[in-house]
């Protein structure tokens, strides 16, 4: 039992009691003060008195009785990570999965719990939240704020509740949003979901909310962005909700994001990350940064992490074919536009069923198949077939290549490629994302005539046709980012291609070093 006692002064004449209480024990709250007195453990004068609202008069003695408080909150061992502490006030950095204070679904186990055990003056304060000043969610990292007595709780409470205290969030959303904004929409329960939050008029139970943001970095498919967003009200789920509703929400939000968002993060990305405010006692302005956890950078790097798309390409005859040959025999999964295009050529094939319903049986097999020197013969006297062919054509083979490269990214290979003579004539360079890395091959036309007449038994003036329908080798090869010359051996040619799947691979990994670094600096 704590005993407070005081003889009121000229100055608490015509005072209620419980203000003259208040102003004997600034630590405890007014309705607290007002609860003991009519529980009945004030006197004055040694009679009892229980009206909080008796006027006092000078001279009079004032005793109040305060029982111990009875707090059924258990101290607990745990890891704390402080940024400040003093008699007034703890500066926190609470890790994710962690949940601020009991409830019913987590009784224990909480960061009050592990403050308690730490600052054990928290008992003093009533309830299950003793300190809390604001909160953070359970899967949210960052700083959050602690009063460790009742006058500084309800000092830093009032400061929140006036917003007064600049908060600044770091999070990882989906897409790219414009590179600032805001969002004001009222927030309130969801209508159906007794566990989630919603964008809900204010005529309805919407509470106002004030969400702004300022875009730092975007991943460079575009797929995800880093924000540093600034709430100005304190609603429950107020950025997971304001994000999600201008359509980018939080990767990792297992409650608000579209599963494929949700499987981008283990948790919601999202970092209590600066504070700003007014000391409680001191009145000197208090400033705190603290960078987020490993887990939000790993989370940035695996979601940058792509699979490497290579295109081959070449003149005929170059030696295209076999340097991806060279690759697939180091595992490599390859692609081949040529091969496609003989499966549109075949018999039932896609292409043939539209060749011969517009040329007729004159450019097919009796099998069904596309008479390829027939259908060349007609493209070269036909320009507009030629076009027209060429069109469907690659507009097949475009969706097969896609699909191709979304099968192989989802089995987890780190790189894939794709051979593709036409790629450049196609105008297909501007149509991927993320753009493949292009390698030319390349040859003197001599030896490249030789090999076709060679393996091929093309006649002079087919080659002709045929390279005179793409970009010339030199315009080619300017415009790939890596060339390889094949004038020597085959061992020559796959000794190259392994040098190249080396090169991607230290490339990989500098890129992904001076990522860590470029997000690192960003919340320096």
């Amino acid at each position: 039992m704590t005993e407070l006692r005081h003889t009121t002064t000229a100055e608490d004449a015509g005072q209620r009691l419980d203000r003259v209480l208040h102003q004997v024990a600034s630590e405890m709250s007014r309705a607290a003060l007002q609860k003991a007195v009519q529980a009945g453990h004030c006197q004055v004068d040694g009679l009892p008195e229980t009206r909080v609202n008796a006027k006092m008069r000078a001279g009079q003695t004032i005793t109040l009785r305060l029982p111990e408080t009875a707090t059924t909150l258990q101290a607990e061992e745990g890891h704390l990570e402080l940024l400040w502490q003093d008699e007034h006030m703890v500066v926190c950095n609470k890790p994710a999965g962690l949940t601020v204070h009991p409830c019913p679904s987590c009784p224990e186990q909480t960061l009050v719990q592990r403050l308690l055990g730490r600052f054990p003056q928290l008992g003093r304060i009533e309830g299950q939240r003793p300190g809390i000043v604001h909160r953070l969610d359970k899967d949210t990292s960052g700083i959050l704020l602690v009063a460790l007595t009742e006058q500084d709780r309800l000092v830093l409470s009032e400061a929140f509740a006036q917003r007064e205290v600049h908060k600044e969030y770091l999070a990882f959303v989906s897409g790219r949003p414009p590179a600032e904004g805001e969002c004001r929409e009222p927030i309130g329960r969801h209508p159906t979901a007794k566990v989630k939050m919603a964008v809900v008029p204010e005529s309805r139970g919407g509470r106002a909310a004030h969400t702004e943001w300022k875009t730092l970095w975007t991943a460079p498919d575009r797929r995800f962005s880093l924000l540093a967003v600034r709430i100005h009200t304190g609603r429950t789920h107020q950025i997971r909700i304001h994000m999600t509703h201008i359509g980018h929400p939080l990767l990792g939000d297992r409650l608000y994001a579209p599963k494929a968002v949700q499987a981008l993060a283990p948790r919601q990305m999202l970092h209590a990350w600066r504070i700003s405010f007014i000391h409680p006692a001191t009145g000197n302005l208090m400033n705190f940064a603290c960078p987020p956890p490993d887990d939000m950078l790993m989370a940035a790097l695996q979601g940058c992490r792509r699979m490497r798309r290579v295109v081959v390409t070449g003149n005929p005859g170059s030696g295209k074919s076999a340097f991806s040959q060279c690759l697939a025999g180091m595992s490599v999964p390859v692609f081949s536009a040529d091969a496609t295009v003989a499966a549109l050529y075949a018999p039932r094939g896609e292409a043939a069923q539209w060749i011969g319903q517009i040329g007729g049986s004159a450019l097919l097999t009796p099998a069904g198949a596309v008479d390829k020197t027939a259908l060349l013969e007609a493209m070269r006297a036909n320009p507009v077939l030629r076009r027209e062919v060429e069109n469907m054509v690659h507009s097949l083979t475009h969706k097969a290549l896609e699909a191709f490269w979304i099968q192989q990214e989802s089995l987890g290979v780190p790189l894939a490629v794709a051979e593709v003579p036409l790629y450049f004539e196609t105008g297909w360079q501007n149509s991927f994302s993320p753009e493949p890395h292009v390698v030319g091959v390349r040859c003197a036309m001599p030896l490249r005539a030789q090999r076709i007449e060679t393996n091929r038994g093309w006649t002079q003036d087919k080659l002709e046709a045929i390279e005179g329908w793409q970009w010339t080798q030199d315009r080619k090869m300017a415009v790939c980012n890596t060339v390889v010359d094949n004038e020597g051996s085959l061992e020559s040619l796959c000794a190259q291609a392994q040098d190249f799947l080396t090169s991607m691979r230290t490339q990989d990994q500098k890129d992904e070093q001076a990522l860590a670094l470029h997000l690192a600096s960003l919340w320096q």
